[in-house]
C-alpha cells in the first residue's frame, strides 16, 4: 500500500471538485456538525469523484456512513475511538487512521492495528483550539522509531517548506488544512504542494 505524500483535508466534497483535476491523490473528507442527509451526500460525491479520478478517499468520523457508503478508509481521532466500533469498521474492510498527540494515545493507536498514525499539531494551528502544544520535529523523530514501517502523517501548521523539514524528520505524509482552504489562491498552492511532495 502506497499513499501519496500530500493529504488535503477538506470540509466539503465541492473542494473535491478543484483539487483532484490537479493531481491530488489521497484526500480526506472532514464534515462536523451537519445532518445525516447531508453528510451522506458529500460522502458519496467525494466516494465517486475519487474513484473516478483514481484517489484514495479517506471519510472522517463517520464511520457507519462510510462502511454504508463502501468507502475505503476512515480516519478516527482519539474521541471518535471511544464510541467507534472497531471490529465493524475492520469487518467491512476500511483501513483506519488514527489521531495522535501524546505515548498514551500512541500506544492506544497501535494496539488497534491501524493503517497509519498521524501526528499533530507538529507546529502551531490555528484549524482548533487543542491542549497540546506543538509537537516539534524531534516529535516526528521519535514517533518515527516508534511506530516501526507504519505511516507516519505530520499535521499541523504545515506549509511546503515545512513539510520537507518534516519528510527529513521521518514523515512520511503532510496533511494540511488551512494552508490551502484560507489561501487566496487555493488551485496554485496545490500545485506547490504537489510539486513539493512529488
Amino acid at each position: 500500500m502506497t499513499l501519496s505524500r500530500f493529504y488535503p483535508i477538506f470540509d466539503s466534497a465541492d473542494w473535491l471538485e478543484r483539487a483532484l483535476p490537479l493531481g491530488v491523490g489521497l484526500v480526506q473528507l472532514r464534515i462536523k456538525d451537519q445532518p445525516a442527509g447531508l453528510l451522506r451526500n458529500h460522502i458519496s460525491a467525494a466516494r465517486d469523484m475519487c474513484r473516478k479520478a483514481g484517489a484514495t478517499l479517506v471519510v472522517n468520523d463517520h464511520w457507519r456512513l462510510a462502511i454504508d457508503c463502501g468507502c475505503d478508509w476512515i480516519h478516527l481521532g482519539q474521541e471518535d475511538l471511544d464510541d467507534a466500533d472497531i471490529t465493524a469498521i475492520r469487518r467491512a474492510g476500511l483501513r483506519l487512521g488514527i489521531s495522535t498527540h501524546d505515548h498514551a494515545e500512541l500506544d492506544r493507536a497501535l494496539s488497534l492495528s491501524p493503517d497509519y498514525v498521524a501526528l499533530g499539531p507538529v507546529w502551531p494551528t490555528i484549524l482548533k483550539k487543542m491542549k497540546w502544544h506543538q509537537q516539534g520535529l524531534d516529535r516526528v523523530r521519535e514517533w518515527r522509531s516508534l511506530i516501526g514501517d507504519l505511516p507516519l502523517v505530520a499535521i499541523g501548521g504545515l506549509a511546503p517548506a515545512r513539510a520537507v523539514e518534516a519528510f527529513a524528520a521521518g514523515a512520511d505524509i503532510a496533511s494540511v488544512v488551512t494552508d490551502i482552504t484560507l489561501n487566496p489562491d487555493p488551485e496554485a498552492r496545490i500545485r506547490e504542494w504537489i510539486e513539493v511532495t512529488g
